[in-house]
């Protein structure tokens, strides 16, 4: 355990050398040509972002913004750094370390020596640590920065996970209140062998037969039921299942991360969001085989700006909502200024019929599009076999606004596609300067809608038509109560 001087000239430059060192109804799809002056080489760069895929930026919070956690180069009594080395950990790619992670922090969420303290567990450069799964536990009397520059790794495939241990979750965050997960070190989750079990999806294509063998998956970060979590600058790739998930929690802050996979790997989401309120997504890259990020049920107040998705993935989606009849709630979610190519969706809500609850209070603004499969879609018919029952109930899809969706799609599908309950319609659905073409040749697939009630506010391209308006008062009467909006 380092300790660092009290004198404010020595220790600024003690932490700048220990940083510096370790590092309508019926509506049907239809085909025509369009010409017009647009040329798909013309469209506008995507939104600008402060990521680097070379170096993440370095972390500077605004020193007068106190909702920001403190910082190791910001004024403070006392910083104390936990080596994990000093703790028995070897970093040599083969070495079990987990027991020397564990107890670095248990030693680094213990300390309170003073109120005015920061704990660092330091992950240094240079080194390649093994962990099994595990559980890093909170609440800690002081403020954690888990700070990874090395690389940390699990054992390698499911042969090799320790027997007894949970095969759901690999490193989890559980009751943390006050965590920075920084760095520009690597947590590597080996995914390919767990991709390659024969009950994953893509083994099985034509979704005839259950295909036997065990198939539970570790997602590589877990938080759980806590509280003011900032990330930032960290690469997490290849991971079994979900890359990051947040369940139970409040006030996150992720900013200029890196989540890479295969496209082909499947179940990998990048970032999972459930039962979790004021979150933010910005500033970040996110290449994958499934959702670029999911938004779950109980997820409310949710920011995602400048953020890009692809190649590869399924786009940003709300959902899948109402599985097995249950209730889901999401609210207030906004997407901005973000850019989605080569994927097979855009900016998706799905939701499964027999659902109940709703989903309101969403805004896309500004995505740019690039070859992109589905750009806009509400599915309420989401189904992942090919004998899902009709059913009556569904999740109330309510006050959705798309404004400034740009680009290119695969006119393998509709640019827009509104597929919503029979019983439950889509309302209050604003359009507005949409401006979406084929990625390849003049040929123009208009828009879909089924059950949707909405308005388009300015000329968009394609010509949108197929909304409804006006749905009566008797048929939404009892469907705006489903969920309170927050």
């Amino acid at each position: 355990m380092l300790k660092i001087s009290r004198d404010p000239f020595l220790r600024f430059t003690t932490l700048i050398l220990i940083t510096s060192s370790l590092f309508s109804y019926g509506t049907e799809a239809r085909l025509h040509y369009y010409n017009d002056i647009h040329n798909p080489n013309s469209y506008p760069e995507p939104p600008y972002s402060s990521f680097s895929q070379s170096q993440p930026p370095s972390i500077s919070p605004d020193p007068d913004d106190l909702s920001q956690p403190p910082s190791p180069c910001q004024d403070l009594d006392q910083e104390v750094v936990h080596d994990v080395r000093n703790y028995g950990a070897v970093g040599d790619g083969i070495t079990d370390d987990t027991g020397a992670f564990k107890t670095a922090w248990d030693s680094a969420c213990s300390n309170d020596e003073d109120n005015n303290t920061v704990s660092i567990l330091l992950v240094p450069f240079g080194f390649t640590f093994v962990i099994h799964s595990t559980i890093f536990t909170g609440p800690c009397r002081s403020y954690q920065y888990f700070q990874v520059d090395g690389t940390i790794v699990p054992r390698d495939g499911p042969e090799s996970w320790p027997s007894g241990f949970n095969k759901r979750q690999w490193l989890v965050f559980y009751r943390i209140k006050g965590m920075a997960l920084i760095g520009n070190g690597v947590i590597d989750g080996r995914g390919q062998k767990w991709w390659d079990l024969p009950c994953k999806p893509h083994r099985n294509v034509n979704k005839t037969t259950a295909l036997t063998g065990p198939c539970e998956s570790p997602a590589a970060l877990r938080f759980f039921m806590s509280s003011n979590l900032s990330m930032q600058g960290v690469t997490i790739k290849n991971s079994p299942q979900f890359h990051m998930t947040f369940d139970g929690c409040h006030e996150v802050h992720i900013n200029s991360l890196r989540i890479t996979s295969p496209p082909s790997s499947p179940n990998t989401d990048g970032i999972h969001i459930e039962n979790s309120n004021s979150v933010e997504i910005h500033n970040s890259v996110i290449s994958n085989g499934d959702d670029c990020v999911s938004i779950g049920s109980g997820s409310y107040n949710i920011d995602i700006l400048n953020l890009t998705c692809g190649p590869g993935g399924h786009g940003i989606s709300i959902g899948s909502l109402g599985n097995q009849n249950s209730r889901a709630c999401v609210s207030n979610i906004t997407v901005r200024d973000s850019f989605i190519k080569f994927s097979d969706n855009g900016v998706r809500i799905k939701t499964w019929q027999g659902g109940s609850g709703s989903v309101s209070g969403v805004t896309f603004d500004n995505i740019q599009m690039d070859n992109v499969r589905n750009p806009i879609i509400i599915d309420q018919y989401y189904c992942t076999s090919k004998n899902c029952p009709n059913k009556t109930n569904a999740v109330f899809v309510n006050d959705v606004v798309y404004q400034s969706i740009k680009g290119t799609y695969d006119r393998r599908s509709p640019p827009m596609h509104f597929g919503c309950s029979n019983n439950v319609p889509c309302v209050n659905l604003t359009v507005s300067d949409i401006d979406l073409v084929p990625s390849k040749g003049e040929m123009v697939v208009d828009p879909f809608c089924w059950n949707a009630y909405g308005v388009v506010d300015e000329f968009s391209v394609p010509s949108i038509s197929c909304l409804k308006s006006d749905p009566s008062t008797l048929l939404l009467g009892g469907l705006l109560g489903e969920c309170r909006v927050r």
